[in-house]
């Protein structure tokens, strides 16, 4: 449970700074407007996007199963993007087009990804080592 809770807190943590990232790189890509967040503001929608990943996330990769596999799971890449475009709705002083939804969704599989490959080898690096 300790281990689960750490996780949940990493994936957080990495969810607001590639929110951070995504934002500063890309900017919200709605003309005359401006980002209002704070560190805050980027910690809560870090929260509202990990959450509304776990639970709306796996409801709508089945409702989409058939454009999934008809794209060859290119249409993935919009699932992402409707999760963070709805996670970015919710959180105050955030705003993003669809479009760059869908590029900051890239962003934030990239940096998660890049973060899990990293704490798996160093877990069996410490696994060898222990052995």
């Amino acid at each position: 449970m300790r281990k689960q809770f750490s996780v949940f807190l990493l994936r957080w943590l990495l969810n607001s700074f590639g929110l951070w990232i995504a934002v500063h790189l890309l900017g919200s890509g709605i003309k005359n407007d401006h980002i209002t967040a704070g560190l805050f503001g980027y910690l809560l929608a870090g929260l509202i996007f990990s959450v509304v990943n776990s639970v709306l996330r796996p409801i709508v990769v089945i409702f989409s199963l058939p454009a999934i596999l008809l794209t060859l799971g290119l249409f993935t890449f919009v699932v992402n993007g409707a999760m963070v475009y709805v996670s970015l709705l919710i959180a105050p002083g955030l705003k993003m087009s669809f479009m760059y939804s869908i590029l900051t969704g890239i962003i934030l599989s990239l940096v998660n990804y890049i973060v899990s490959s990293a704490l798996e080898l160093r877990s069996e690096t410490a696994q060898k080592e222990y052995k």
